[in-house]
């Protein structure tokens, strides 16, 4: 396998391990400074250029694309992506991850549990927004912040109120978020690639520090995860687009909460804590996706007139709740079930036996106009018409 590692940095820690792990199993990997590619857009099959020449063929790249430069190496990665470079990262998974609010909302769309936060820009709105993530102490984040740096905690509304103010005076984007106490200055780094966690260690802060993180003093341990850990760490990263990240979560008294999913984490930290050769992991698990690629199953069944893939949400007090995937009549209306995703469950091939559950998600292949008719009925906000205003109802008559 011939790999691109794209990085700016190919002294640092990581870019070494990946670089050295690739040679070890055999590959050719070259380490590419993303800044110094060019898009060509002027022909009709996309290519790029490296150092003014026309680069070569690559099997893969693991991008490494660091904060400053997120949009350029992003559109540097989705040309790969044109041109059919399989990569771990896409782009829009690396753009998601970076942008902390769109990963937040992403993630609550989809269930993952994280500490309560607002995103306000009035200043009227500041202090019912503190309330809502449950009082002081909270924490604020600067969207753009990184290792730690950004990252305030403010003991009183009122402190709280005159941080984010200043902040809002200078153009900054702040989140308002719920200081979860019984982490007690701890942090769990789940290392996830593909659909595993294959190391996670446990940050401490240093003193009187609340911020976990190595930059910061903090202290790292080994972990082993218990199974809702695991879980909701690779379905954080694969839900933000990535197959290679590090997820940070605090140890709420309720689980899992998810600070951040980070599309380029560091490896040193971690194979320091764990002793285990998870550059070696990510290596394996690109050559092992080159030799037997994903593909996008919705493009490749959509290959005759009137038939694609779907999925079906049973939502909550619908009538399929309770009934089998035979009750509904699939095979009859010339559908196939090919997964049932419950919760973090998947339970592929699902026989005709298998009886729905409320929120269960249905991946089908078949007929679109029949998979469209089974869509429940999900209860909405009746729109309400307003009346004209009359300088409008004059306007309209011409008045």
């Amino acid at each position: 396998m011939k790999l691109a590692i794209l990085s700016r940095a190919p002294q640092a820690y990581s870019t070494q391990r990946l670089r050295a792990a690739a040679e070890q199993r055999g590959h050719t990997p070259k380490v590419l400074n993303t800044l110094r590619f060019a898009i060509d857009l002027t022909s009709d099959e996309p290519d790029l250029q490296y150092r003014g020449k026309q680069l070569s063929d690559y099997d893969a790249i693991l991008p490494r694309i660091g904060n400053s430069i997120t949009y350029f190496g992003t559109a540097v990665v989705r040309q790969f992506e044109q041109m059919d470079v399989y990569t771990p990262n896409t782009s829009n998974g690396i753009t998601n991850a970076r942008d902390k609010l769109r990963a937040i909302q992403i993630l609550s769309r989809h269930n993952i549990d994280m500490p309560a936060t607002a995103f306000v820009r009035n200043r009227a709105d500041v202090r019912p927004a503190i309330e809502s993530v449950g009082g002081a102490p909270v924490v604020i984040k600067l969207l753009e912040g990184t290792q730690g740096i950004g990252v305030i905690l403010a003991p009183q509304v009122k402190v709280a109120e005159a941080i984010i103010e200043t902040l809002h005076s200078t153009r900054q984007n702040v989140l308002i978020q719920r200081f979860v106490a019984e982490s007690r200055g701890r942090d769990i780094r789940a290392l996830v690639v593909g659909d595993r966690v294959v190391a996670a260690m446990r940050r401490s802060a240093a003193g009187d520090e609340f911020r976990s993180n190595v930059h910061r003093g903090g202290t790292v341990e080994a972990v082993q995860l218990d199974s809702a850990y695991e879980q909701t760490a690779v379905r954080a990263a694969q839900i933000m687009g990535l197959r290679v990240a590090g997820v940070d979560m605090l140890e709420g008294d309720e689980g899992p909460l998810v600070m951040e999913v980070n599309s380029s984490p560091g490896l040193q930290g971690i194979e320091a804590a764990t002793g285990l050769d998870v550059a070696g992991a990510i290596i394996d698990y690109i050559a092992g996706q080159v030799n037997f690629p994903e593909i996008d199953v919705r493009q490749r069944l959509s290959v005759s007139t009137g038939y694609g893939v779907a999925e079906l949400l049973i939502h909550s007090g619908a009538e399929q709740v309770g009934k089998t995937l035979g009750d509904l009549g699939l095979w009859d209306r010339d559908i196939t079930a090919l997964t049932l995703h419950r919760g973090v469950q998947v339970i592929p091939n699902p026989r005709k036996h298998q009886v729905l559950e409320a929120e269960d998600r249905l991946l089908c292949f078949g007929k679109l106009e029949e998979m469209r008719s089974m869509i429940p009925e999900r209860r909405r906000r009746r729109a309400r018409v307003r009346k004209l205003s009359k300088e409008a109802q004059e306007l309209a008559e011409g008045q």
